[in-house]
């Protein structure tokens, strides 16, 4: 046989373990990655709990702010309406009275 004819068949057989090595290992792989993927989704799934935690948390907190702020409101218009009934008053009484 010839020096090249040798060389051929090695390469030869060469390529043809690579593409036999590629064929065995391949379902390995695939899993590997399906396992890495299933990592990566549970941590997304963690993540999106905990940032759907947070978001109820702030909107919970907003909502007791505004409540907070239309009973402030509401003590606002009720010490306003005291204030005008107590300055009638007081006229009346000056009407009333006048030297007090």
């Amino acid at each position: 046989m010839s020096t090249i004819a040798i060389i051929g068949i090695v390469v030869g057989a060469v390529i043809l373990a690579l593409i036999v090595a590629a064929i065995v290992t391949r379902p390995r792989r695939q899993a590997k990655r399906r396992g890495e993927a299933r990592e990566i989704r549970q941590r997304a799934a963690a993540r999106e709990t905990q940032a759907k935690k947070v978001q109820a948390a702030a909107a919970e907190q907003r909502a007791r702010a505004q409540r907070q702020q239309a009973e402030a409101e509401e003590r606002e218009r009720l010490a306003e309406r005291e204030l005008v009934g107590a300055g009638k008053d007081h006229r009346r009484a000056g009407r009333i009275d006048p030297d007090r």
